[in-house]
């Protein structure tokens, strides 16, 4: 049994929180709000995210930040990946030597085009070996419901993936490891993005034809990124590549294609955030991803039509049609 810490209580990391204590270990939520402190520590709920669904009794909660982190041999970060920076600022000097480090950001840091484990190094001073990147198809409604999912854990430390795999695994969910870092945070900030143009072409009434376009090719563009950052191409066929797209595009529970869907629809980003009501990770890293891939020589159409509707530089109803113009040119997977 391993001492976890979860920062913080939103709905990923209250899933995660479950999964972890379902796992066996002892779960201590970091949450800002005494309500929800209270509520997870005497009803075992998180009423703001999932009313209803028991927490086990071995996820306790606290807006102590040195109560939480004590003894912790894992740190889950669950937060805004913009925010990831000033909270890690905040909480850096309480983590302890030998604590493991879990990402489970989907996000490029805006100003630096940083991904989150480049984050975590750069403000911790944490060697990469203890920062793992948890990322793949996983909607917290299901997981927190208890219904199969996998992910993979990604650590340059093979060692101490394996062990993170053996911390989190449940019947209902299934980790896998890997070495590729970069590749997993690819995957998971780009689906966001295109779940984004999914959602438009939902909201304008475009059908399968035109999503089932987005996505694969939405998958191609990440997969030439990826190449250039080098990540392994394999990475974007599995868990953490396709299958966290095909989910995120085509569940209505994603935030980021019902965001774009909003935005479809004819709201404004403003309207769409307000009626999204949790954070759409694609919306704040979709320019900081498109800035990567000009530095990496890369081409990424989806990604830039979908930064120039959030910007506010081309209509929704521009978009489809600057997403239909691209010059023809052969199927091949990665061009």
């Amino acid at each position: 049994m391993a001492r976890v810490a979860v920062f913080s209580a939103g709905s990923w990391g209250t899933a995660m929180a479950k999964v972890f204590a379902d796992a066996g270990n002892s779960v201590m939520v970091h949450a800002r709000r005494d309500e929800v402190v209270d509520a997870i520590n005497t009803r075992h709920e998180n009423p703001r995210y999932f009313p209803g669904v028991r927490l086990p009794s071995g996820a306790q909660a606290t807006t102590n930040t040195t109560f939480a982190l004590s003894g912790a041999e894992y740190l889950v970060l669950s937060v805004p990946a913009q925010t990831l920076r000033d909270n890690l600022t905040d909480w850096g000097p309480y983590i302890r030597p030998g604590t493991v480090v879990v990402s489970l950001m989907k996000g490029i840091e805006r100003d630096t085009g940083l991904r989150m484990s480049e984050v975590i190094h750069e403000v911790t001073g944490l060697p990469f070996e203890r920062i793992a990147v948890l990322s793949g198809p996983n909607l917290a409604r299901e997981v927190a419901g208890g219904q199969p999912a996998a992910s993979v854990i990604a650590c340059p430390d093979e060692t101490a993936a394996a062990a993170l795999q053996n911390v989190c695994r449940t019947p209902y969910f299934r980790p896998y490891t890997t070495t590729d870092v970069v590749g997993c945070e690819l995957g998971g900030a780009t689906k966001n993005v295109i779940a984004l143009a999914v959602g438009l072409a939902t909201g304008l009434g475009l059908g399968d034809n035109a999503r089932a376009l987005l996505i694969t090719r939405g998958l191609a563009e990440t997969a030439r990124l990826g190449a250039a950052m080098g990540a392994d191409p394999l990475t974007f066929s599995g868990l953490a590549g396709a299958g966290d797209l095909i989910t995120t595009c085509s569940s209505p529970l994603s935030r980021n294609r019902t965001f774009g869907e909003h935005l479809g629809e004819g709201m404004t980003v403003d309207e769409a955030e307000r009626a999204t009501s949790q954070t759409a990770e694609g919306v704040k890293s979709c320019r900081a991803i498109l800035h990567l891939a000009q530095e990496y020589g890369t081409e990424m159409p989806i990604t830039r039509v979908v930064a120039a509707v959030i910007d506010g530089t081309i209509t929704v109803k521009d978009a489809a049609e600057a997403l239909m113009s691209r010059t023809a040119k052969p199927d091949k997977y990665g061009v």
